[in-house]
């Protein structure tokens, strides 16, 4: 008999990833989302999770197997991060109780559980790079944080297994999602080609001649299913990445050849995009017009907030995956693949020229 998935966020880079995979591998896929999309194979599961009772009434009879938990909502401060994103949480573990038929629930954050939260991105006293996931907390309150705590309770109370994945920025498609490095990369070198201006690097120098890495969505996905599937991973957190390292001054290069624009020598000063491209929303739909693109919302696209915030660091990022390997997780996914796959889908489903 094929297992059953619950995909929490599917709609999302990480969720939509996670929901192909597991068609792939042959679960059955109930994907939970308040605007589903569809997805070959995925059975859509209306939701607002903000509602206790509309999730309990939608996902009664679902009886999963596991629960993969992908999505968050952004907040204004990080208190508010804290009661939204844990009370989501709580919500679907709350509401699949009744069932009594999850054997595994796995919960993606990401390196903020290092970095620290929004509110202090990147400042004070921060572990050790390469990051490692025996560094635990930082003593500041942070949704990641609150979140595993709701698993863990929700575990020890129902007795499932879980597991904790924590990418670096994720390259994968999604429209409308509020962290979407890869797509806003897209967009912006479209709007470079088209009108001209040079293809800047927004970031801090640190990033721009560090070292760093990244988490293909894909990557992800298959991290999340092998753990749900793996009896050693059980309730363990891991980092995932693609398990290369690189330098953007070298990176910038590559996605600026794929676009066929010039990649301008970064002067060291912070340029951020949410500035540049802050008055292309008019030209970009001039843009999707012309070139019969199926989304002519820039704000449905880039998130330009995000990549400043990871492009601007002033610290070197890489991380550590020695865990999964010696688990036995050896998939491996090279960043500027992951970047050219990426740019190769938004350009054949029309959603850049």
């Amino acid at each position: 008999m094929s297992k059953t998935a619950l995909v929490v966020g599917a709609s999302g880079i990480a969720g939509s990833a996670v929901a192909a995979e597991l068609k792939a591998q042959g679960w059955r896929v109930l994907g939970l989302a308040r605007r589903p999309t569809a997805q070959a194979g995925v059975e859509p599961v209306v939701a607002d999770l903000h509602d206790p009772e509309a999730t309990r009434a939608a996902l009664t009879g679902s009886r999963p197997d596991a629960v993969f938990f992908t999505t968050w909502a952004r907040q204004a401060t990080e208190a508010e991060n804290i009661r939204v994103n844990a009370a989501m949480v709580r919500t679907v573990l709350d509401a699949i109780r009744p069932e009594a038929s999850v054997r595994h629930v796995a919960l993606v954050t990401g390196l903020k559980h290092y970095l620290g939260p929004f509110e202090a991105y990147g400042k004070g006293t921060l572990p050790q790079t390469p990051f490692r996931e025996e560094q635990g907390r930082l003593d500041i309150d942070n949704f990641y944080y609150a979140q595993e705590d709701e698993v863990f309770a929700a575990a020890e109370r129902d007795g499932f297994a879980w597991s904790v994945h924590r990418p670096h920025t994720i390259i994968g498609q999604a429209v409308g999602n509020a962290m979407n490095m890869g797509t806003t990369l897209a967009v912006y070198a479209t709007l470079c080609r088209e009108t001209g201006r040079p293809f800047v690097f927004p970031g801090s120098e640190a990033q721009w001649n560090g070292l760093t890495d990244m988490t293909s969505a894909r990557q992800l996905a298959r991290h999340l299913v092998w753990a749900a599937t793996t009896p050693g991973a059980a309730n363990q957190a891991f980092n995932v990445v693609n398990g290369d390292v690189f330098r953007w001054k070298w990176m910038w290069g590559r996605i600026a050849e794929w676009f066929g624009v010039e990649a301008a020598p970064f002067d060291g000063v912070v340029t951020p995009l949410e500035v540049q491209i802050a008055e292309d929303g008019a030209l970009w739909s001039q843009i999707a017009a012309r070139e019969g693109l199926v989304e002519p919302d820039l704000a449905r696209l880039a998130s330009p907030w995000h990549t400043d915030a990871d492009l601007g660091r002033p610290i070197e990022v890489v991380t550590d995956m020695g865990k999964s390997r010696r688990l036995g997780f050896t998939d491996y996914a090279p960043t500027d693949d992951a970047f050219f796959d990426l740019f190769a889908t938004l350009r054949a489903e029309r959603l850049i020229p």
